[in-house]
């Protein structure tokens, strides 16, 4: 058959169209446009090992804590030299300890090793508490002869006394029993403060390891806090005495009561009646006698009131300086007066 032949127009246009369907047939098929993709928030950092010594500032005879967050595991360490026996605390790990009323003024360095994790290097973290000068005051009592110069019999009852104070100081160490900041026993003014150089009729030279506070007889004594009655019990010196176990190795004593109100074994919360006030043992009047001893260590009542168990979650501060100072806490505000 025959076939007229194209002409030259004709030609091209069939041509243009040939190139148009293969350059579609090149384009890949169209894709559905992704929603965006929702926002993440960065994961958090790791918190790195960190030191909180309370108080900055301390003076001989004063309590220490010494906090350490951001760790798996129990950490050891050293203040002044002396072994700090840190128990699991709010998240990380504390250690209650005290300072010498014998320590001269300077600077006192705390050391703590972090134990490793996952592979890692022990941390070492270093503080250092400025101790000043205490001031202690010096004072002259007059009590009866037979407390400076005691009967063979008088101290035969003085060593019992002093193995019964012993026994109640030998508790386990362990993870503290309160759930809040220490306060006063009772509000009452400061007769005789912590760290007294004392001489008794002349003689007898002794520091007072405690703090009096004012009271006529039978008016009530608290618990500075929760705890468990360790001693119950009258004493040649002390007169009638508890005393309550708070873990941590921390202790508060209650002297000279007129009567106790708690048995042995009591467990106790802050602000429960331990007592009565009195003048029992070796006193010059109706008083309360508080002490505390924290690590086998004697130390003033009112600057335990000031340490903050529970502070506020605080940053992790940079590797060159572990340290932080955290804010003080003080409940009640007896005043210091005249004996």
């Amino acid at each position: 058959m025959y076939e007229r032949p194209m002409s030259a127009p004709r030609l091209v246009l069939v041509a243009l169209l040939a190139t148009c369907i293969e350059a579609a047939a090149a384009q890949p098929a169209p894709v559905a446009e992704k929603a965006p993709a929702e926002p993440t928030l960065p994961s958090a950092p790791e918190t790195r090992p960190h030191l909180i010594l309370q108080p900055g500032t301390a003076k001989p005879g004063d309590p220490v804590l010494v906090t350490v967050r951001g760790l798996t595991g129990l950490p050891t360490g050293t203040l002044g030299g002396r072994a700090l026996r840190f128990v699991p605390w709010q998240g990380g790990a504390m250690a209650i300890s005290g300072l010498s009323v014998d320590l001269a003024p300077g600077r006192v360095d705390v050391k703590v090793t972090v134990p490793a994790s996952r592979g890692a290097a022990p941390v070492e973290l270093t503080g250092t508490l400025e101790v000043i000068p205490p001031g202690y005051p010096e004072r002259e009592l007059r009590v009866a002869s037979k407390y400076v110069d005691p009967s063979k019999e008088l101290k035969a009852r003085m060593e019992a006394d002093r193995r019964a104070f012993a026994i109640a100081f030998a508790q386990p160490l362990q993870a503290p029993f309160f759930g809040q900041n220490f306060a006063w026993p009772r509000p009452a003014t400061i007769t005789a403060p912590f760290g007294d150089r004392r001489s008794f009729n002349g003689k007898l030279q002794s520091q007072h390891f405690g703090t009096d506070l004012d009271g006529a007889t039978g008016e009530p004594i608290l618990a500075a806090n929760d705890g468990v009655v360790v001693m119950t019990r009258e004493n040649q010196a002390a007169g009638n005495t508890v005393i309550i176990h708070h873990g941590g190795g921390l202790f508060t004593t209650y002297f000279h009561m007129s009567r106790i109100l708690v048995k042995n074994g009591a467990k106790v919360k802050q602000g429960d009646r331990l007592g009565l006030v009195g003048k029992t043992g070796r006193v010059t009047g109706p008083h309360l006698h508080w002490g505390v001893k924290v690590d086998d260590l004697w130390v003033d009542g009112q600057s335990l009131l000031k340490l903050d168990f529970f502070p506020a979650p605080l940053a992790a501060p940079s590797p060159a300086s572990p340290s932080l100072a955290a804010p003080s806490l003080a409940h009640g505000s007896p005043e210091l007066g005249n004996p």
